[in-house]
């Protein structure tokens, strides 16, 4: 058994049993929110999506029995190939650009009816859910005031927009959750953390998707290490959402109000990992200096917002 590095949320370990490899998956080490770091529905998840969409690996056991390691946990297949953190080999920024939006673009076309993958979520309200939702995760989540942030959820609540046709929704679609194919980097090997999937508004994956690609905070854009997207060779913004839209034929009227709702998101998430830190929970110097991107994350929300009413 050997922990796998990088990530700053679940863990994930290699364990070799029997000649075979497999993945561990198991929530991390302390108090974690309410409905976060839920193993059980990830693997049920899997278990569902995995025979319509082969970058979703396979999953094999799940133990809920919190004695044996102390923590529910699963275990899956173990996928090989490339994931981009650091370095992006020459030639590979157009290829790949393209194997994320083909990815994309394969998981939103599932027939969720015809596989009965409906029962992974409630289409309906599902904006409103996901406001509300997130809404308290920040409130139980924040380590001081914020009114800049409270206007940013405000807007959220009072500009619900209309409900699209629904389709899988993976909640957390972004580059470095894309293993690929070493020798075919135009081809998604596995498609990583299923925990937040759900069925909704298809929308939401893309405007979470934009936020990571042509990061909105300036923490990231002007930081030490480059964001892999911006550099030369990759499909701008613009050319994913016009090319997403031409293949999907999705309604674009409420994308601006997704990418809010993103940045919204992501700056929980990293609220979540910053107050794990703030509270002596973890120890991980990584995570000293993350209120800083949680501020940048507000401010580029709110710039959003205003500029919108």
């Amino acid at each position: 058994m050997e922990q796998f590095p990088g990530g700053h949320s679940n863990l994930t370990y290699r364990i070799v049993a029997g000649g075979q490899e497999y993945v561990l998956r198991r929530a991390p080490h302390g108090p974690v929110a309410p409905k976060a770091h839920d193993m059980a529905r990830e693997f049920r998840v899997l278990q569902a999506v995995h025979p319509y969409f082969p970058p979703a690996p396979k999953p094999h056991l799940l133990c809920e029995d919190t004695s044996i390691i102390g923590a529910v946990f699963y275990l899956m297949e173990r996928r090989y190939g490339v994931v981009l953190r650091h370095h992006v080999p020459e030639g590979w920024a157009p290829l790949v650009s393209r194997a994320f939006l083909d990815c994309l673009v394969e998981l939103h076309r599932i027939d969720i009816a015809a596989h009965d993958l409906t029962r992974l979520g409630k289409p309906a309200g599902f904006v409103e859910r996901q406001v509300k939702g997130w809404s308290g995760r920040w409130q139980r989540a924040r380590t001081e005031e914020m009114p800049r942030m409270d206007r940013v959820i405000a807007y959220l609540h009072e500009r619900l927009p209309f409900d699209q046709t629904p389709t899988l929704v993976h909640n957390d679609f972004k580059l470095d959750n894309l293993m690929l194919d070493e020798s075919n980097p135009s081809r998604v090997e596995a498609v990583l953390d299923w925990e937040m999937t759900t069925v909704g508004d298809p929308l939401a994956d893309l405007g979470l998707a934009l936020c990571y690609w042509d990061p909105p905070d300036a923490e990231v854009r002007e930081g030490p290490v480059p964001c892999l997207t911006r550099g030369p060779g990759w499909m701008t913004r613009d050319q994913l959402v016009d090319e997403y839209a031409r293949r999907t034929g999705t309604r674009m009227d409420a994308l601006a109000y997704h990418e809010i709702l993103g940045i919204f998101k992501l700056a929980v998430i990293v609220q979540q990992i910053y107050q794990r830190w703030h509270t002596g929970q973890t120890r991980d110097e990584r995570f000293r200096t993350f209120h800083r991107r949680v501020h940048s994350l507000c401010e580029a929300a709110y710039e959003r917002v205003e500029r919108l009413s």
